[in-house]
Formats: structure tokens, C-alpha cells, sequence
């Protein structure tokens, strides 16, 4: 269960990048978009909700006192053990290496393999509650900023923690992922 981050551990993170605060906070948008593309670049599942766990920890253990020289390697190394956390139980069919190397996709077989997982995710939204459809698409929309204030603003409507609208949208999503997954993995009807 995530423990709830507080205001002071959150502004000893903003200390730490630097002690101007508007400086603090654009440290902490080019770390958090840095981030993203570490857990992107490592196959995680939807990064930014792991670039969010590594904030709270490097928050929760800045607030508890710890000294860190240098924040960013820091930021780094708990990313790199959040990533393994994620990618834990995480597997992936493997295809025999004969039918990779005599393989190749074209652009149609991507097209066609991107069209047939959009038609699978619209399948499985519709399925979906009401409530956990809106849910799920309130809580990813708009990006960095953005999405930061939405969620702030959506959990205040909701009137749960942040941490717990995260949760419930981790469930959903997980959900929706498992639909998706078994929904492309299924024959499809010609």
C-alpha cells in the first residue's frame, strides 16, 4: 500500500534540485520527462505512473531526513529499482529466433497490428462501466503540467487522496490491459 507523500517531503524534493523554486520546478519537469523516457526506453508500462512511485520514494526518504548530493543520479537509481519492480512477472511471448530472422513486418503488417489493438481498446473502454471508463480517461488525459493539475483537481472532485485515485485507476487500467491483451491475442473473425 503507497504511503501518502507530504507537503514538506515533496518540498524537500523541490529543495534538493535547486533552491530557487521556479528553478526547483523546471529541474523537476526535465527530471520527470528524463524519467519517463528511461522507463519508456525499458519497456515499463505506463511510465509515468512509475516516474510518480519514484518521486514519492525519493520524497518520502528525503523527508525523513536523508542527505543526497547528488538528487538526479538518486532520482536514478531508485527509478532503475522501481523499473524492476515493473518489469517483475512482466513477460513477454517468446518467438523462436528461426521465425524472427525470416521475418521482417512491413508497414502494413504494423499498420494493420496497431489498427487491430485500437479497434481491441475501443472493444474493451465500451465494456467498461460508465464510471470506470470515465475514470480511466479523465485520469490519462493531457500531459505533464497539465495532467498533474487535472489529477490533483479530479481526486479534489472525488474527494479521495491522490494516491487513491491512482489506485483506482491502476485497477481499471489493469483491467482494461488484460481485455486488450486477450482481445488481440483472440482469432480474428474475417
Amino acid at each position: 500500500m503507497r504511503r501518502e507523500v507530504t507537503a514538506d517531503a515533496f518540498g524537500r524534493l523541490l529543495e534538493a534540485l535547486d533552491g530557487d523554486r521556479d528553478r526547483a520546478g523546471e529541474r523537476y519537469e526535465t527530471l520527470r520527462h528524463a524519467l519517463t523516457r528511461f522507463f519508456e526506453w525499458r519497456g515499463a508500462p505506463f511510465p509515468e505512473d512509475h516516474v510518480d512511485e519514484t518521486f514519492d520514494r525519493v520524497s518520502r526518504k528525503l523527508g525523513a531526513g536523508l542527505e543526497v548530493s547528488n538528487i538526479g543520479g538518486y532520482c536514478y537509481e531508485v527509478a532503475r529499482l522501481v523499473c524492476l519492480e515493473a518489469l517483475k512477472g512482466h513477460h513477454t511471448k517468446s518467438i523462436p529466433v528461426e521465425m524472427v530472422a525470416s521475418w521482417t513486418p512491413t508497414a502494413q503488417d504494423e499498420t494493420t497490428d496497431l489498427e487491430r489493438r485500437l479497434e481491441c481498446l475501443e472493444t474493451c473502454l465500451r465494456a467498461l462501466p460508465q464510471e470506470s471508463r470515465e475514470l480511466i480517461l479523465e485520469y490519462y488525459s493531457d500531459e505533464g503540467r497539465r495532467r498533474i493539475d487535472r489529477r490533483k483537481a479530479f481526486a479534489a472532485r472525488l474527494g479521495v487522496p491522490r494516491e487513491t485515485l491512482a489506485n483506482r485507476a491502476q485497477r481499471v487500467r489493469d483491467r482494461l490491459e488484460r481485455c486488450v491483451s486477450d482481445c488481440v491475442s483472440r482469432p480474428q473473425a474475417i
